[in-house]
């Protein structure tokens, strides 16, 4: 059967099939170019150019693969369309039902394995998210990440390099903190929440506290590992063991003042009450 008889085998009367037809006649396309250009099976496209809809999925495959038909032909899209669904609704065939969604190309609709792999690389930025937001709202909780062999053949290297005590340092000078260990995550911040830094400090890295930073403190899980320089003399540090400090003030002042040793009491005066009578002065 040639396609010139299939209009008038199926009783279809000539409304937007035979113009369909006609234009791609017109532009001396074949089925088979059409189908290539539009992926639209040829079977479907016959039966587009036959009226003969019951040979098409649904309603809704009707409408779409009518208006790719149309636009590639350079036909009006809309009076397509609106010419099937009114021979859609004059047939009034079983299994032609409104339909809600009607694609602009069903034949570009995604595949079941892109949907499957849609949802995979969704579940991944779901995870990803997971661990990325964990480690910014708590940190501390990442913070031991060297082995407990590593954490062994450090602790020397650390009291080995622990200061002797220096020259009073000046508390205009710069306050610079250098990582003796790697992997230091640490976080400097302002009175005002404003961050400084924030990152892991590689081992023997340093940072410069800005001068004109008004009320800076640290946030740290290794104060033990920081040593901390104040005009570039060397001050004692925030811990001598691992823990989680927070808010502790970094300016020079404060530094100095943890350094400073508490001041004994003045002479002559009368120590504190401990439970135990004074001796008899001797006769």
């Amino acid at each position: 059967m040639d396609e010139d008889d299939i209009t008038a085998e199926t009783g279809r009367p000539e409304g937007v099939a035979t113009q369909l037809r006609g234009a791609r006649e017109i532009k001396g396309l074949s089925l088979e170019q059409v189908a290539a250009e539009t992926r639209i099976p040829q079977r479907h496209l016959v039966a587009l150019e036959s009226g003969d809809y019951a040979k098409l999925p649904g309603r809704t495959y009707a409408i779409g693969f009518a208006r790719t038909y149309a636009k590639t032909l350079g036909l009006d899209q809309e009076h397509v369309v609106n010419a099937v669904r009114a021979e859609l609704d004059a047939q009034n065939e079983d299994g032609y039902r409104p339909a809600s969604f009607e694609p602009g190309d069903p034949a570009r609709v995604p595949s079941r394995a892109l949907g499957w792999f849609a949802v995979f690389a969704v579940l991944l930025l779901l995870v990803g998210g997971f661990f990325f937001f964990r480690t910014i709202f708590s940190p501390a909780g990442e913070l031991p990440s060297l082995v407990e062999q590593q954490r062994e053949q450090a602790k020397p290297k650390l009291a080995a390099a622990k200061p002797a005590p220096a020259p009073a340092a000046n508390p205009s000078g710069p306050v610079v903190f250098t990582a003796a260990v790697p992997n230091i995550w640490v976080k400097f911040y302002d009175a005002g929440g404003k961050t400084l830094l924030q990152k892991q400090m590689a081992l023997g890295e340093s940072y410069t506290v800005p001068a004109d930073a008004q009320g800076p403190m640290l946030w740290t899980g290794r104060p033990d590992a920081l040593a901390i320089s104040v005009g570039g003399k060397p001050v004692a540090k925030l811990a001598d063991e691992e823990k989680v400090v927070k808010d502790v003030p970094v300016t020079a002042q404060a530094l100095l003042a943890r350094a400073q040793p508490t001041p004994a009491p003045p002479a002559g005066r009368a120590p504190a009450a401990t439970g135990e009578k004074p001796a008899p002065a001797a006769t």
